[in-house]
């Protein structure tokens, strides 16, 4: 008896294991739509993505078994950027991840449907991404970049390293309220450390270079500020040659500047953001809705200091910067 109902039992497993196996061949694979506002050669924005998708992976979402990731970069170009929000949409992903600018083309083409995750957004309740920090309220929700009190830091540290500037140029975007904010913050605080600040405009290559070489005619002992957007991502490399040619010591967002030859950053983690912004595609994908989930600042800041550059500049780098800094190329 217990031999015939050991057989039996037998039998019925195996009678399962098909049924198993189909269950497992037939998981759902869902569909997450990227958009990167910036170029897919850019090696940082490739090193943030890699941590975006290693996150996804820890949490159980593998390409080719689970889920597809339709990828778009949009090279620093609007209208590029703009067909491929509208491609991505096309597409009928269960979840849109962008950042930068393209977190605004996204949330247009999808007419609030689509959720949403986005990061290295300055402003999103200034920028109309959502209703508030706490509660988004919409389709959209993610990782701001920073708070606006970060701008003043900008120009402490221009003085602290670089203590005879009386003049800032201050690089933004004037089209955007992040552009806007960050250079009224700078403004305001800017008499009060003894430094005039001049704004040039972040629009296009021609207007950069203008303005940057008539900002270094027009003075003596001038200096830099580049405060954070997509334009002054995508004009990186521009930006830092025309530092050192007229040798304006020059304070960034972003540590990626100062990798690429400029002085000094303070900033977000960005590749932080990215695998953060992971862990909320999950939840999002698992059904959690996107105006629940609060937008969430940065918990990360790194200072960058190159040491190289300084050289070049003739300035010595104070030892309480040195000692505070996360990362300097020498």
């Amino acid at each position: 008896m217990r031999r015939r109902a050991f057989i039996a039992g037998l039998g019925g497993a195996a009678a399962t294991w098909p049924l198993a196996a189909r269950g497992q061949q037939a998981e759902r694979v869902r569909r997450i739509g990227v958009l990167i506002s910036i170029g897919e050669n850019d090696p940082d924005a490739q090193a943030r993505l890699a941590a975006f998708v290693q996150n996804l992976q820890q949490l159980g979402w593998s390409e080719g078994r689970n889920v597809q990731i339709d990828y778009r970069w949009g090279g620093g170009e609007a209208d590029r950027t703009r067909r491929y929000a509208a491609e991505l949409i096309a597409l009928g992903p269960d979840v849109l991840f962008g950042s930068g600018g393209a977190v605004e083309e996204l949330l247009r083409a999808s007419r609030t449907t689509v959720p949403i995750v986005f990061a290295i957004v300055p402003d999103p309740v200034g920028s109309g991404f959502v209703d508030s920090l706490a509660r988004p309220g919409r389709n959209a929700t993610g990782f701001m970049q920073f708070e606006y009190g970060l701008s003043a830091k900008w120009l402490d540290l221009l003085k602290q390293i670089a203590p005879g500037v009386m003049r800032a140029a201050v690089l933004r975007d004037p089209a955007t309220t992040a552009g806007i904010g960050q250079f009224a913050v700078i403004q305001y605080v800017a008499s009060s450390v003894g430094v005039e600040v001049v704004p040039i405009s972040l629009s296009d290559a021609t207007e950069i270079e203008r303005g940057v070489e008539a900002f270094a005619r027009s003075t003596n002992g001038g200096g830099l500020i580049v405060t954070a957007g997509g334009l002054a991502a995508f004009h990186r490399e521009l930006i830092t040659t025309l530092a050192a040619r007229y040798k304006l010591p020059g304070v960034y967002n972003n540590r990626t500047f100062v990798t690429a030859g400029g002085l000094i950053s303070y900033g977000a983690d960005l590749v932080d953001q990215y695998r953060r912004a992971a862990g909320y595609v999950d939840r999002i994908l698992k059904g959690e809705k996107p105006a629940d989930l609060p937008v969430q600042a940065p918990t990360k800041y790194e200072l960058a200091i190159n040491l190289k550059t300084a050289k070049a500049l003739g300035l010595e780098v104070p030892h309480s910067l040195l000692a505070r800094a996360d990362e300097v190329i020498e």
